[in-house]
């Protein structure tokens, strides 16, 4: 089962196998990075909360264009 909830800024992400780890990151990245390119400011946080959970969001931190990933735990 896969979970993926979502805001303006942020999308959840909850997996249980790889592969759907890879296709749930990918897409939420992706619709992120559509959303910051009309402001052009914020770059994208990918978050790992546990080993399944995942929050990717736009982030003031991250510089327009890029991607970065943290490790909450």
């Amino acid at each position: 089962m896969e979970t993926l909830t979502k805001n303006d800024l942020s999308i959840n992400v909850t997996v249980t196998d790889r592969e759907s780890l890879d296709n749930q990151l990918d897409a939420a990245v992706y619709a992120l990075r559509e959303k910051s390119t009309g402001e052009r400011r914020q770059g994208i946080l990918v978050t790992r909360h546990a080993v399944n959970e995942f929050t990717v969001a736009l982030s003031d931190s991250v510089p327009f264009g890029m991607t970065r990933e943290n490790h909450a735990w």
